[in-house]
């Protein structure tokens, strides 16, 4: 079995950028360093609690209302959430993110989210407007890693290291799949 340490690089080739965790109910983000990196623009904030604003204080202009408001409407209603969206480099490159999660209650019963940011950039034009990406058909791998991610978050819930771990390594091999169509 894989180790989620040996995981990690392995995720970063695949287009992992960094994972996000939420607290509804305080409005909060916590990212972890690669996602701070490339969506607050500050690795620094990493661990820290962020309203969206911060957390995604890299996404585009022209992305920012749509997403934005998904997210709070996800953060109302719970459940999958999938965007694709541009986000901006310091130096004005533009990168496609693909933010995939579930939002959900913990066992004290508040909603929390857990989701991963995935660089999709390869291979695309940053001109395509992203929330034309975001409708259409769905793909069955990006189907199956949707219900991959509510089946990891939902064995966090409980004492199920070893399944956790499987669960991991799925995610790992759908991310590398993902990587190789790009």
């Amino acid at each position: 079995m894989v180790a989620l340490t040996a995981a990690i690089p392995a995720l970063r080739a695949a287009g992992v950028i960094g994972i996000w965790n939420t607290d509804v109910a305080a409005g909060r983000s916590v990212l972890d360093e690669g996602a701070a990196a490339v969506l607050a623009g500050n690795a620094g904030l990493a661990g820290q609690p962020l309203p969206l604003e911060t957390a995604l204080g890299r996404t585009h202009p022209d992305d920012r209302d749509w997403l934005f408001g998904q997210i709070r409407q996800a953060r109302r209603t719970g459940g999958f959430f999938s965007a694709e969206f541009r986000v901006l480099s310091e130096e004005g490159n533009v990168r496609w993110i693909l933010n995939r999660g579930t939002i959900s209650q913990n066992e004290s019963g508040r909603m929390q989210g857990l989701g991963a940011y995935i660089d999709t950039t390869v291979g695309r034009g940053s001109d395509v407007p992203a929330a034309l990406l975001t409708q259409g058909i769905e793909d069955p791998l990006i189907v199956a890693a949707d219900r991959c991610i509510e089946a990891h978050t939902a064995l966090t819930q409980g004492d199920h290291a070893d399944l956790r771990s499987l669960s991991e390594l799925l995610l790992t091999s759908i991310g590398r799949t993902l990587a190789q169509r790009l």
